[in-house]
């Protein structure tokens, strides 16, 4: 797999989109495009969406995974659904897993988080990997050459409860930006593929 220490999108900045903007999904695949452009081109992308339909505010990375899964191809592949979730108890074995699987592959980590509540509602895309499972104090492996994170609710306090207490209305809609966004981007992406190789 690779890191993002010696690759040229590790120098782009962080982004940042509400998911109740006009065309959110659209600046988001056009940001993730100008991504997977800079990726080499032999790299497969490897979703990996963590969390849990346990709780509500950690369906999150599940959701988008499902919702993805029709879209999987040569260029995605998804890790993280509903019925397949990737979570604390099998993240290592997953990772081990796709290292195997997929040796050269950019991956991307989805997940779910809490922030400020000015922040709620937040889709970020973010250098480097997310390192799940932070906001409730555990220690997980990092993943990802960077990351895609929704700011579901408010952190700082009683995380588990207020995960568990999320609007599932904010945490679907979320997912459907982000899905489709990504859906997008790998369209984007594998056109321009294709017109450069002509």
């Amino acid at each position: 797999m690779n890191t993002f220490d010696n690759r040229k999108d590790s120098f782009l900045p962080p982004f940042k989109v509400e998911y109740r903007s006009e065309n959110a999904d659209e600046h988001l695949a056009l940001h993730l495009a100008h991504r997977f452009r800079l990726k080499p081109f032999e790299d497969e992308i490897v979703l990996v969406c963590i969390g849990t339909d346990r709780s509500t505010g950690d369906a999150l990375g599940p959701l988008v995974g499902s919702k993805l899964q029709a879209h999987t191809s040569r260029m995605l592949q998804v890790y993280g659904t509903l019925d397949d979730p990737v979570h604390a108890m099998n993240l290592k074995e997953k990772l081990e897993f796709i290292q195997t699987r997929h040796p050269k592959s950019t991956v991307i980590a989805v997940d779910a988080c809490l922030g400020q509540f000015s922040h709620v509602g937040n889709i970020n895309v973010i250098n480097g990997p997310l390192k799940p499972g932070a906001g409730v104090k555990k220690e997980l492996p990092p993943v990802g050459t960077f990351h895609i994170t929704g700011i579901v609710n408010v952190g700082g306090f009683m995380e588990y409860f207020v995960l568990q207490n999320t609007r599932l209305a904010v945490v679907m809609r979320m997912a459907e930006i982000i899905a489709s966004g990504l859906s997008k981007a790998v369209s984007l992406a594998s056109e321009e593929s294709r017109l450069g190789s002509v």
